[in-house]
């Protein structure tokens, strides 16, 4: 798969091969079977999109083809030993909103729960965070179900900021779940969080 954002030289984990990779092109048919597995494995565990019940390969395959034809929208995929594990999106503004085009969203962010515990979904937000700031934007945001205390306590731990709680967020299962609003301040640069809180101004 080609990609702009693959390291030449992957990092390793204990002994681990990890690796994030922003799409460009129709995934194939391996990699789909893989991410389709993944993301139906997040979906039974509670965490990653809005689905509550898995939904199968070809609902799922025809989900992914459709995000790489969304302009406004760029996949990337995670990868554990040359396997795909997990997926996040970065959808950007139309281009019609010009008030808010300094500000991105990360969404439908997650790894596949047999491949956790490696450092990928770190690595994957990272990467995220880098090619919103390399496309201009200087905010990145996200929300998040109060259930999904794993993906929180990464968001946190890499400087978002919670600035409000939605109590009807989602009903799962006939339960409604509160969900968390998050934002990061991003450099221009590089990626990183600001090491002062301060609103976003034209470069």
């Amino acid at each position: 798969m080609s990609s702009g954002t693959a390291d030449p030289q992957a990092p390793a984990h204990g002994g681990h091969i990890l690796e994030v990779e922003r799409c460009e092109r129709q995934l194939t048919d391996a990699e789909l079977a893989e991410l389709c597995e993944a993301t139906d494995a997040a979906i039974i565990e509670g965490g990653g999109f809005g689905w509550i019940e898995p939904q199968g390969r070809a609902a799922l395959e025809r989900h992914f083809r459709g995000v790489l034809l969304v302009p406004e929208r760029e996949l990337f995929i995670a990868r554990l030993d040359g396997h795909v594990v997990g997926s996040a999106q970065l959808v950007r503004p139309p281009r019609n909103n010009e008030a808010q085009a300094f500000a991105a969203q990360l969404t439908h962010a997650y790894i596949a729960p047999y491949a956790r515990g490696h450092g990928l979904a770190r690595l994957m937000v990272r990467r995220v965070e880098e090619r919103a700031a390399a496309l201009g934007h200087r905010v990145l945001n996200l929300d998040v179900r109060e259930t999904q205390t794993t993906a929180i306590a990464l968001f946190e731990s890499l400087g978002y900021v919670r600035w409000g709680t939605h109590p009807a967020y989602a009903r799962v299962r006939g339960q409604t779940v509160a969900g968390h609003y998050y934002y990061k301040l991003i450099e221009p640069s590089r990626g990183r969080r600001s090491n002062h809180a301060r609103p976003w101004a034209p470069q």
